[in-house]
């Protein structure tokens, strides 16, 4: 069972994720982890959802996303705390993995 995490907690998680992520930062939007991928076509774009489906899956944790040509939104929360967990954390991780 996840637990919300404590505003100290999610901002060293922030740090610790934004160290992986490139050129585009992962922010807290509306009280959601966010962020926002490019990609070079609509493929890839859909191929990088569809692998992030799969582990969304294992982890049973579900992205909020939203697909356009090359690029997808993203939105993570964890709705049964209300808030952020470490599932959010997770699976931002590995959006990045395969990006």
């Amino acid at each position: 069972m996840a637990t919300r995490l404590e505003e100290a907690e999610i901002a060293k998680s922030l740090d610790d994720l934004n160290e992986i992520a490139g050129d585009t930062p992962w922010i807290i939007k509306e009280g959601k982890l966010s962020k926002t991928f490019k990609f070079k076509s609509f493929i890839r774009a859909f191929g990088w959802m569809s692998q992030i489906a799969i582990w969304a899956e294992k982890l049973k944790h579900h992205p909020e996303w939203f697909n356009v040509y090359n690029t997808v939104e993203v939105q993570l929360v964890t709705h049964d705390v209300n808030g952020l967990s470490e599932l959010d954390f997770q699976l931002a991780t590995k959006m990045e993995t395969f990006k």
